[in-house]
């Protein structure tokens, strides 16, 4: 699968059980790399507020056990579940950085050292003026 995670600089997730920060052009980014590759995005219930309104319901599996239905060949856009028991289907991560330092309770488990930089582009969102893109690979 390919996971999906936005992070602050100390690879923080959450903040009380909830999302750091939330953006529509971040969203709009993640919707366009799921259509170009022909692929569904597997989300849990709370994600899938992010994407209301966007014209995406035919590209969404939401689901509370959304990395274990995941395909090979799927996304999934993971907010606040752990992800390093699930590492061994991991073959690609996107990670979205906030570029900035927020409070959290809940860092990214996964170990990006495991995966090779494919790429990295910047852009700016709806609610912050930089947003880094990385693609990493197996």
């Amino acid at each position: 699968m390919h996971l999906i995670v936005c992070i602050d600089d100390r690879m923080g997730m959450t903040f009380g059980g909830r999302r750091q920060s939330r953006d529509r052009v971040l969203c709009e980014d993640v919707l366009g790399d799921v259509r170009q590759r022909g692929a569904q995005l597997y989300l849990s219930p709370y994600s899938a507020q992010l994407f209301d309104g966007m014209g995406a319901e035919r590209l969404l599996c939401v689901s509370e056990s959304y990395l274990t239905d995941a395909g090979e060949t799927d996304f999934c856009f993971c907010e606040r579940e752990a992800i390093a028991s699930h590492a061994h289907r991991v073959s690609a991560v996107t990670v979205y950085r906030w570029n900035r330092h927020y409070p959290s309770d809940r860092k990214l488990d996964l170990d990006l050292s495991a995966y090779t930089l494919r790429e990295t582009t910047e852009f700016a969102g709806s609610s912050h003026d930089m947003i880094t893109k990385e693609v990493y690979v197996k």
